[in-house]
């Protein structure tokens, strides 16, 4: 119990100066208590209608936004001037969190006798259009029983739009070419831009390479080993496992990690807030760049 309430609660029995005295609080800090108590009980009723706000944008998130995220969606839909602090604050003290980090997996296997392509992105993760600059790569979906299956994934560096992906039980090339075909698909044309992997099997192959030129799409990747210069990418394998898993070791089976991966990548195109997008999902982002509708294409 709190002490100031506890000499509110007995003072006309014992007295003010005594209870003060036993509990070691002085008396003008338990008067200015009790001066207070109506602004106080204000900001907690206030507290509580803002955590309802906050956890009911947190299940809508299916609990992965922190408070960052949470505060630019009530901006935006409550009007209210928040400050990403008081969200912070609250969330903290109603047990409301984000989900977090999770151990990395390695899922690049380079082929050393297969031809590279030149670095044309040099770390640099911009891009002054949509629709110029690409990056790509494969991330494992952990499954019960110690299998796996993998998702390959085509993100645009101006967006973040997830443009092209694909889901498959093995890591055999045409997880990336099916990938990229779907990007094929959305955009309706790659013609001169830029696609940057690691160096992949996958993506050092003859049937990855042709189905670049086909497109129109001038190679790009990483140095070998340096997860750092495909950096994007890892950052939103990281994100999409954190967000599907949140804390799970893994998928009971491959339909129900793919249903969570179709719900997950859908979600995140249209509807997702991005801190380096202003808070704005993808699909947003590029609506305003054009300042056209952009309609969401069947992913594979």
């Amino acid at each position: 119990m709190n002490r100031f309430q506890f000499v509110a609660d007995l003072h006309r029995r014992y007295g003010v100066k005594r209870l003060c005295s036993i509990l070691g609080i002085s008396r003008s800090s338990f008067y200015y208590w009790r001066r207070t108590a109506a602004d106080r009980a204000a900001r907690q009723a206030a507290d509580a209608r803002l955590a309802a706000l906050i956890r009911a944008v947190h299940q809508d998130s299916d609990g992965t936004y922190g408070a960052p995220r949470i505060t630019a969606e009530l901006r935006e839909t409550s009007g209210e001037a928040l400050n990403h602090k008081r969200v912070a604050r609250i969330m903290r003290a109603f047990g409301i969190e984000g989900v977090r980090l999770r151990r990395r997996h390695r899922t690049t296997v380079a082929d050393p006798a297969a031809a590279k392509a030149p670095d044309l992105i040099g770390r640099d993760f911009t891009a002054t259009a949509p629709n110029t600059k690409y990056v790509g790569d494969i991330t494992y979906l952990p499954l019960d029983g110690g299998k796996l299956c993998y998702l390959a994934t085509v993100i645009d560096l101006a967006s973040r739009r997830l443009a092209g992906w694909a889901i498959a039980d093995h890591m055999r090339t045409d997880l990336v070419t099916d990938a990229l075909a779907e990007a094929v698909r959305t955009r309706g044309s790659l013609a001169e831009s830029i696609m940057h992997t690691d160096h992949g099997a996958q993506y050092t192959s003859r049937a990855f390479a042709e189905a670049c030129r086909s497109a129109g799409v001038r190679r790009s990747m990483s140095a070998v080993g340096s997860s750092a210069d495909n950096a994007l990418a890892e950052s939103f394998n990281a994100t999409f496992k954190r967000e599907t898993l949140q804390g799970r070791k893994s998928w009971p089976n491959q339909r129900e990690a793919r249903l969570d991966a179709f719900r997950w990548l859908n979600r995140y195109n249209t509807r997702r807030r991005h801190s380096h997008l202003g808070q704005r999902s993808p699909i947003a982002f590029e609506n305003a760049f054009y300042r056209t509708p952009t309609t969401l294409a069947r992913a594979a």
